[in-house]
């Protein structure tokens, strides 16, 4: 018997919840969920995933059902790819890093291939957007982040990860940048625990700032981190903060596009409350779409609050509409450019694991 979800309209508050499934296939308490008008997208994990024509009838099941909805995965590449087989397997970020120091123009130029490469291969199976590229910098402290950053220098995350991104909207997908301000720095992993970078404002607008505040104007979202930066909000994390997210985020920096929260059910939101305390505060604070994900209790119980409570909520602006970040048209790689980017992928690879 499905969990029966409220299907109340949804006004100022529709779409502003991004769920997940538990299987390779819709149940009927899937469909329940994904039909309520709070919901706005869907996340696929590696749990969802059996080859390239499962995910492409999934996605296909799902668009008859929602047509509108956001759907998004996690394919960074190296360790974070949730799609395999089928998919080209794509090196973790920092392999393009090291290249970038021995030549710093054909790196930007293999950053922006592999970009394109991995849009392209994420949109054919009928997803939207992945969540990328990594802003953060490697400051050789935070082991969750690690081999995902493209660079230790902020110049280098720039170059790198703005040619990546245009990659990706070269192929027809939005790009979205984590994890606002920089996850870099702090050594504990927020998936397990709320962690604490005591750094000064100045000192992060100078170094781990940098990629946001100068790609800004070219990312169409953004996903702030589940840490608590105690010099300048010593209450709340950066996704929770009306300061990082308004002040800071919006004004300071002018970013227009879409705000995603990082998944609520992680350890660094708890100190946010319940499930239901957490969507708000994040949505308080300026999220324009929350990640509920691996507890579909969690998720029922946002989208509940929402359906009752939500209309009253004192959003600081109308939300950014997630369904902006749609996939939109883009320009194929011909056969010679996808066997370049192939191999190019395979060779970074293998560069990687001999640097293990």
């Amino acid at each position: 018997m499905s969990e029966h979800v409220p299907h109340s309209p949804a006004g100022l508050c529709a779409g502003l919840v991004m769920v997940d499934i538990a299987g390779t296939v819709l149940d009927d308490s899937d469909r329940a969920l994904l039909n309520d008008p709070h919901v706005g997208g869907l996340i696929l994990f590696g749990r969802n995933v059996r080859d390239a024509a499962q995910v492409s009838a999934l996605t296909a099941e799902i668009r008859a059902l929602r047509p509108d909805l956001l759907i998004a995965v996690d394919q960074e590449g190296g360790r974070v790819q949730r799609l395999r087989d089928g998919f080209v397997r794509l090196p973790p970020m920092a392999a393009l890093g090291r290249r970038y120091e021995e030549d710093t123009e054909q790196a930007i130029s293999d950053s922006h291939l592999l970009g394109q490469l991995m849009a392209e291969q994420v949109l054919d199976c009928g997803i939207d957007i992945s969540f990328a590229p990594v802003l953060d910098l490697d400051h050789g402290r935070s082991e969750v982040m690690g081999d995902r950053c493209f660079h230790a220098s902020a110049e280098g995350v720039i170059a790198l990860a703005g040619a990546f991104a245009a990659g990706m909207q070269q192929a027809g997908m939005a790009a979205t940048g984590k994890h606002f301000p920089g996850h870099g720095y702090a050594e504990a992993d927020s998936h397990l625990a709320l962690p604490e970078d005591p750094r000064s404002l100045e000192v992060l607008r100078r170094a781990d700032m940098q990629p946001f505040a100068r790609l800004a104007a070219q990312l169409d979202g953004i996903m702030p981190a589940h840490i608590l930066y105690t010099a300048v909000d010593a209450h709340m994390p950066a996704g929770f903060s009306r300061t990082w997210l308004q002040q800071v985020l919006r004004a300071e920096l002018g970013f227009a596009g879409v705000i995603f929260s990082d998944d609520l059910a992680m350890a660094g939101a708890a100190m946010a409350g319940s499930y239901a305390e957490r969507a708000r505060a994040a949505l308080l604070a300026g999220c324009d779409m929350v990640l509920v994900c691996n507890d579909r209790v969690g998720a029922l119980e946002v989208v509940r609050y929402l359906a009752r409570e939500g209309e009253s909520l004192a959003l600081p602006a109308a939300p950014v509409p997630a369904s902006t970040l749609r996939a939109r048209a883009g320009h194929r790689l011909n056969s010679t450019e996808f066997d370049d980017a192939c191999a190019l992928a395979e060779a970074l690879c293998d560069e990687a694991e001999r640097a293990e």
